[in-house]
């Protein structure tokens, strides 16, 4: 061997080295995991469940640090800003999809900034209602809103939000005047749906199932193509009168552009068997989630084609931030 190839030989190994360093030692400290809405909502339940998991398996404390505004974009601008160490991981929803043909400076890119890790689960969001409004079914409500036009209101996560998007997409179907009220997350919209300050909500499961089962709130549909298992009984909105009405919300982890791929599927491998857990599903699949636990490769291509699938969305039902 040649000393230039020798040189070569110690170079290249030196570089493979510092690659690998921080995988091999990956985690040594704590890892933040950033929820963009308040204490109590869908993203918030599904993202401490599994922290909690992550915190035994790596044997490192796992938090998280809920960071609500701009319907979930201040925690996401956090992430893309963060260092590119794996040690700040968003938990994400559709949300953030749906907020890049809505928001016009956003502060950052969510393709460009930000590497998905997994889709962990997938949920339809409820037509729930407060047992004051005196409507039953979809075509009741649909009714009231037409007898007094933007009176009746829904909740929503902010301008943009799966919640959002389900009640313009109502809007838009069926001609209807509907109120949208915002709020910072899951948790005050179920809180102010069953004190009655906002008749309707277009909720996550996680948030709202409890209180479903209580009798403090009344489901009136389910947003899926599909009934859902954990409420077998309650129509979708397609088969309510509105067909070819469809939409969900899911939930995933990215991290910041950049980081190791070694590390990056380390998490996915670390959340997947989280979600493998009999405890991790039952939980989940209780709050009405069907987990979904893909791979790094799979994640990418899911959220490219909800990119395309929200910006025609939101074109068609002009949906913007003011």
């Amino acid at each position: 061997m040649t000393l230039r190839t020798a040189m070569y030989a110690l170079t290249l190994a030196c570089a493979l080295h510092v690659q690998l360093a921080p995988a091999q030692s990956y985690p040594a400290k704590t890892i933040r995991i950033l929820v963009g809405y308040a204490p109590g909502g869908g993203t918030d339940i599904m993202a401490r469940t599994i922290a909690v998991k992550l915190t035994d398996a790596f044997k490192q404390q796992v938090i998280v640090d809920n960071r609500p505004g701009a319907n979930g974009n201040v925690a996401a601008k956090m992430a893309a800003e963060s260092p590119a160490d794996g040690y700040t991981v968003l938990f994400m929803s559709v949300a953030h999809i749906m907020s890049k043909p809505v928001y016009k400076n956003l502060g950052y890119d969510i393709e460009r900034d930000l590497t998905p890790i997994t889709v962990v689960s997938e949920v339809s969001n409820v037509f729930a209602a407060n047992p004051a409004l005196p409507a039953k079914t979809v075509k009741e409500a649909l009714a009231l809103a037409r007898a007094k036009p933007g009176e009746l209101t829904y909740a929503t996560a902010g301008v943009g939000s799966p919640e959002h998007f389900a009640g313009e997409m109502l809007k838009m179907m069926t001609k209807t005047n509907l109120l949208a009220v915002p709020y910072k997350g899951g948790g005050p919209i179920a809180i102010d749906l069953v004190a009655g300050h906002v008749m309707t909500s277009f909720s996550t499961m996680p948030p709202i199932i409890p209180h479903v089962r209580s009798g403090r709130v009344r489901a009136v549909a389910v947003t899926k193509a599909q009934r859902a298992a954990v409420l077998p009984d309650v129509p979708t909105i397609a088969e309510s009168g509105v067909p070819g009405y469809a939409m969900s919300t899911w939930y995933g982890c990215v991290v910041r552009s950049g980081t190791p791929q070694e590390i990056v599927v380390r998490l996915n491998d670390a959340v997947l068997k989280v979600l493998a857990m009999p405890e991790v599903r039952k939980r989940l699949e209780n709050l009405g989630a069907e987990i979904v636990g893909s791979s790094v490769a799979d994640s990418s291509a899911f959220l490219k084609s909800e990119i395309a699938k929200y910006a025609k969305v939101a074109k068609a039902a002009n949906i913007r931030a003011n």
